[in-house]
């Protein structure tokens, strides 16, 4: 069973739509407060196949070729846009494969536009 790390940012909701799989949080495992470089070292220690994260610029920050674990970064952590989208992100962790990137851009849900009804007070 393929195990996927959360990062600290995502939302603890993936746990049901991935549940084909072992999800942890960074958190849960204790390492809530280990900055990118670390979370992915001591990921790839324990054995994680794949870490979701949100941020952006982890491709910018670490070196991310070489590495024994497979990085999905999805453009919000936003549970609705998430859940909403939750096909996406599957899409992804099924593609994942050792040492690959990601980016899942999700789309914001529309705006609901409510029309102004004055009172009667007014």
């Amino acid at each position: 069973m393929p195990r996927i790390l959360l990062d600290t940012n995502m939302p603890t909701g993936l746990r049901a739509v991935l549940s084909d799989h072992e999800v942890v949080s960074a958190p849960r495992m204790g390492w809530g407060a280990l900055e990118n470089g670390e979370l992915l070292a001591v990921a790839e220690a324990e054995g994680f196949d794949t870490l979701i994260t949100g941020d952006k610029n982890i491709a910018y920050q670490q070196t991310i070729t070489g590495r024994r674990i497979a990085i999905i970064v999805l453009s919000t952590n936003h549970w609705p846009t998430v859940r909403a989208q939750q096909e996406l992100v599957v899409g992804a962790v099924r593609a994942a494969i050792v040492g690959s990137y990601a980016e899942v851009t999700l789309r914001p849900p529309p705006l609901i536009r409510r029309r102004f009804k004055p009172s009667a007070e007014c």
